[in-house]
């Protein structure tokens, strides 16, 4: 089976570093409280903290993974700086910055499951800022890019200009160092073409089939997924499931009165499936589904979306095969549905299941989001018991 990669980082920066170099990871925010961490010095503070985003994503994860986090700390006269958070802030923080020397450091851990290794590295650059004057900073501080990244300044963006010189690796400035990335994951047996985005993420053979269900959560995760799917379909509609796997949640939504087909690409896995099924599911892409236009009345789709590299050609299927009024419901990113459920704005991540994503994707295709819900899964053995969020889109 192909490497599961994961991102434990909110940072758009470095999401586009890895996807420069051939890498798509699955992107999971950590929720680390960065601004209750301390440490002795600015070095040890931005690795502890990308220890603690690796090992609060490792906690929640379902099943095997590689799980990077980092963290960026900007180190001036022994003091470390953060995210600036206020324009005030960030105005002073240039004025002492202007014209001086500082060190970017990004602490980087690598958690492989799989093996049970965790690697702690700190890579550190030095960056020489030019003499700017209170006008420009003025200016950079008005475009908000400062506010929310480490040291209130960016290499790769608008602040570009304003740095003259680095000493060391242009990406550790970015927010990860790409040759250090490298290096850890050969001390967990993965070479760096073994993440590039021309493999498959996942392949699911007999050896997965087998132990699917109860390396997932079971009956118990299947039966609370389906009444949350179940309570944003129409009633009495012909439902088909995208990526049905071993039909264990689609069995639990026949259960519920509806009427399920199920597709998926594993032969491995529709073995099982047509037994909880029986003559309703087939072989079949997702993205070129055996169905005539308009002939859905729901399309289910649960944790499919984040293993791919790209979900439009799914959702535009699915727009395709839906019937006006039709609705497709998904599971979703945790962290951007948490905050639909709370009633904020979505975050603007690139995870192929981010709601930010989705909605706008989905209006490409016809499709409006109008409604939410969540299911609780079953408790871990770190004691928490996770929430799964689910939206839904109607046809229009």
């Amino acid at each position: 089976m192909s490497t599961r990669f994961v991102l434990a980082s909110a940072s758009p920066a470095r999401l586009k570093t890895l996807r420069a170099a051939g890498i798509e990871p699955e992107v999971i925010v950590s929720g680390v409280d960065e601004d209750n961490v301390t440490a002795e010095n600015p070095g040890e503070l931005a690795r502890l903290l990308a220890v603690l985003k690796a090992r609060a994503v490792v906690a929640n994860l379902d099943d095997h993974a590689t799980v990077l986090g980092c963290d960026s700390v900007l180190e001036f006269d022994g003091v470390a700086y953060g995210k600036p958070g206020t324009p005030e802030v960030a105005r002073e923080r240039w004025r002492m910055m202007r014209g001086r020397r500082g060190v970017l450091h990004t602490g980087h851990c690598l958690f492989d499951t799989s093996s049970k290794q965790e690697i702690r590295e700190l890579a550190s650059t030095e960056v020489q800022f030019a003499d700017l004057t209170d006008e420009e900073i003025d200016a950079y501080v008005e475009t908000g890019e400062p506010l929310v990244v480490a040291g209130s300044f960016t290499v790769d963006g608008l602040g570009g200009p304003f740095v003259t010189a680095i000493e060391g690796d242009y990406h550790n400035v970015v927010g990860l160092s790409l040759p250090l990335l490298r290096r850890m994951l050969i001390e967990v047996d993965i070479t760096w073409p073994e993440l590039w985005r021309s493999q498959k993420p996942f392949t699911y053979d007999e050896s997965v089939a087998e132990t699917y269900d109860e390396t997932r959560g079971g009956p118990a995760r299947a039966e609370a997924a389906a009444r949350a799917v179940d309570s944003l379909l129409p009633k009495g509609g012909r439902v088909l499931e995208l990526a049905v796997g071993t039909g264990i949640v689609g069995a639990e939504l026949v259960a519920l009165g509806n009427l399920v087909h199920g597709v998926d690409l594993s032969v491995a896995m529709l073995e099982r499936a047509r037994v909880r099924l029986p003559g309703h599911v087939a072989a079949a892409d997702a993205t070129r589904l055996p169905v005539a236009d308009r002939r859905c009345d729901a399309v289910v789709a649960v944790w499919l979306l984040h293993l791919l590299d790209d979900s439009e050609p799914v959702i535009a299927e699915v727009a395709r095969v839906l019937r006006t009024d039709g609705v497709f419901v998904t599971t979703t990113e945790k962290s951007d549905a948490g905050r639909y459920a709370d009633g904020r704005g979505p975050n603007d991540t690139r995870s192929q299941d981010a709601l930010a994503h989705l909605v706008a994707v989905a209006a490409r295709h016809g499709l409006v989001l109008d409604g939410a819900t969540s299911f609780v899964g079953p408790t871990r053995n770190t004691g928490d018991a996770p929430t799964y969020p689910v939206v839904r889109f109607r046809r229009s």
